[in-house]
């Protein structure tokens, strides 16, 4: 592809654009280490390496062309000064790809929580009815049917692409974090449907404000192609004011709540556990969610909701719902041979957590252990109010160890300690071994009780723990082995 073709719709640093009509590029790539002859390097200013510091290493591995953001002085190779490179980078990716998300049905998926629920939810529905669907998101990437592990929840922006234009499916259902969209990831994708979940206390190490993190959300919904729609949970009060905001903006939304102004609206709740409701959209429908909590019947009923968007008919999704197997550590459960129960589940912000005990509340739970600990490096202002949940939902909670980021186990064991020295309620004690703090939870239990143990989900552990285990699930299945055996 020549040089100019790539360079198509990228803002340049000045006014008047470069002219490179003899230059052929045939590979493009951010990394100066995969850099092959004729190859596009882009320079990315990181957090901890600054790609133009490799500029040369790039050349000398045969770079045609070099984009960067800062100002420097190149003499074999065309280069390029943009005002900013990751965004440049999404445009260069959809451009060299031929913009492969144009021939897909895209769906966005953004919120605090409930974006992997609902993206899994929206695949398992479309699938029922006829649709081939690829899923990019936090625990696994699906393309053509086949699995993969991810790194971020949502990759780089060239990455994203070449994913894109691997996929033959017809629909390509992505979540879209906050640091996604802030990093560019996104620049150059347009989507058929953006779901909002909702809005808490998240990221703000990041993003500053609660504010700043709002907007960074909003900016998926400006990428909605001309006829795409936003639907929105706008009980959570960030999503009605992202419904008024977008409405005002003329884009086509559809919202889903209490409220009878909402396209969907929920007349009633039915039952508890498992959570259902009647709503009325065209007509009055029940719904049964397939997974404990409220906050899940809301995540049901934005899949439904996408799915009604797509031409989807009402008792058809609504049976589809009814088979959906769950999502790997999402509010998982293990039923313990001396009648305990435990439970395995991402929730790592402090709304999060809460829905999590509050279902278990609602099973009528005898007793609630909760697990879990901190990141390090990693948004601090949620941590005691988290702390305040856990204190006055559960009757007893450890704290432990979660991804040290590079903070010092010593350290972290010490912020720890100082929570539990000031906490009011409860009673809590610190064990930083995470294996050994699930395996002592699970050896102390008794009939009817439940262990929460919350944070890392599907995760695998950073750090090596006393047990030969690498996930929580792994940990909760080792100690019931050994508790059935030693049983038997």
């Amino acid at each position: 592809m020549k040089l100019d073709q790539l360079l198509q719709d990228i803002p340049f640093h000045h006014e008047d654009p470069p002219k490179f009509d003899e230059v052929v590029i045939h590979g493009l790539t951010d990394s100066s280490h995969r850099v092959e002859p004729g190859f596009l390097f882009v320079a990315i200013s990181g957090y901890q390496l600054d790609g133009h510091a490799y500029i040369q290493d790039a050349i000398n591995n045969g770079a045609a062309a070099i984009i960067g953001e800062k100002d420097y002085q190149v003499t074999k190779v065309p280069y390029i000064q943009v005002p900013n490179s990751k965004q440049a980078l999404g445009i260069l990716g959809r451009n060299y790809y031929q913009n492969p998300a144009s021939h897909k049905i895209m769906i966005g998926i953004t919120g605090t929580n409930g974006k992997t629920t609902t993206s899994y939810l929206v695949k398992h529905i479309l699938e029922n009815m006829g649709y081939t669907c690829s899923l990019l998101g936090t625990i696994q990437n699906v393309i053509n049917g086949e699995y993969s592990k991810t790194v971020n929840t949502t990759p780089n922006a060239l990455t994203l692409n070449q994913l894109i234009d691997k996929s033959d499916d017809e629909v390509v259902i992505m979540e879209a974090s906050s640091h996604g969209l802030a990093e560019y990831r996104l620049e150059g994708l347009n989507f058929d449907l953006c779901l909002f979940t909702n809005l808490t206390h998240e990221h703000l190490d990041y993003h500053g404000s609660i504010d700043q993190y709002y907007e960074v959300k909003k900016a998926l919904f400006r990428k909605l192609k001309p006829n795409g729609t936003a639907v929105i949970n706008s009980d959570d009060a960030y999503g009605e004011q992202l419904a008024k905001e977008l409405k005002q903006d003329g884009l086509r939304t559809y919202t889903l709540g209490m409220s009878a102004a909402n396209d969907l609206q929920i007349l009633e709740h039915l039952s508890v556990d498992p959570p259902s409701c009647r709503f009325k959209g065209h007509h009055i429908h029940t719904l049964h969610s397939p997974m404990a909590g409220i906050h899940n019947l809301y995540n049901t009923l934005q899949a439904y909701a996408a799915a009604m968007q797509l031409d989807g008919e009402a008792e058809t999704v609504l049976e589809s719902i009814r088979g959906f197997p769950g999502v790997p550590g999402r509010f998982t459960t293990y039923s313990l041979k001396n009648g305990a129960t435990v439970v395995v589940d991402y929730a790592h912000t402090a709304d999060a957590v809460f829905n999590c005990l509050q279902t278990v509340q609602e099973a009528e739970a005898k007793k609630i252990t909760h697990i879990f600990g901190f990141r390090g490096n990693r948004d601090q202002t949620k941590r005691q109010e988290m702390m305040n949940i856990t204190a006055e939902m559960s009757d007893q909670f450890i704290l432990t160890m979660d991804d040290l980021n590079g903070v010092p186990q010593g350290d972290m064991e010490q912020v720890l300690t100082s929570y539990l020295n000031h906490t009011k309620f409860g009673q809590g004690e610190l064990i930083p071994d995470r294996t050994l703090a699930i395996k002592t939870a699970i050896d102390n239990s008794k009939p009817g009780e439940w262990i929460v143990i919350t944070g890392k989900g599907h995760e695998e552990y950073t750090q090596s723990y006393s047990l030969p285990t690498y996930t929580d699930e792994d940990t909760v299945n080792y100690v019931r082995k050994n508790e059935i055996s030693e049983a038997n």
